[in-house]
Order: structure tokens, then C-alpha cells, then sequence
């Protein structure tokens, strides 16, 4: 993902999930919302409940790398947030990219 791609700030995630819509699966939450951008923004969040500083990031590139070999599949001007739950821990990558799929 490139820099610009990326949402970073708390009043965003705010209103992506105050605002948006959101789809559910055991694993993880994406939530969607319309942005004046003209390329679709991605925020990725997993809480510290589910593991240590390690584990979280670990997730996180997983998210991204999902994020950037599929990126075609996303709606320009769109902004999304996806969070991640502690049962994701335990199911292989590429079981979570289908999932992560799924949602979208």
C-alpha cells in the first residue's frame, strides 16, 4: 500500500465506523464508508487483546499484503477499516485472505 492509501488519523476511523456500513465474519470486521477521494483508503486495527506487540504487527502485514495483491477488487472512493479479532490467530493465510475476500 502506498503512504496516501493509508487511514492514520482517529477522527477517520471514527466516522468510517460511526458512519459506515460494516460486514462481520468469526475473524475480523470491515467496515466501508464513502471518501472524497478519488482511490480507495484502507485502515487496518487489531486490538491488544489479541496478542503481544509481535503477533499484532504480524497480523497487520498480513492484512496489508492481502490488501495490495488484491487491490483491484476495492471500490474507488472508499474508505475501509478492517479489525482484526484474536480467533484469526488461528487460521492459516491463505484461508484468511479468502475470508477477507468474502467480506468485500
Amino acid at each position: 500500500m502506498k503512504k496516501y492509501e493509508i487511514v492514520k488519523e482517529k477522527k477517520d476511523f471514527d466516522r468510517i465506523i460511526h458512519h459506515g456500513r460494516y460486514h462481520k465474519c468469526p475473524y475480523c470486521i470491515l467496515y466501508s464508508y464513502e471518501s472524497p477521494y478519488s482511490y480507495p483508503r484502507f485502515g487496518v486495527a487489531v486490538g491488544k487483546k489479541v496478542g503481544n506487540a509481535v503477533t499484532r504487527n504480524h497480523l497487520k502485514r498480513q492484512i496489508r499484503m492481502i490488501i495490495s495483491n488484491n487491490k483491484k477488487l476495492f471500490k474507488n472512493n472508499t474508505d475501509y477499516i478492517i479489525i482484526m479479532k484474536r480467533s484469526s490467530l488461528d487460521i492459516p493465510y491463505q484461508e484468511l485472505e479468502r475470508l477477507v475476500l468474502n467480506l468485500i
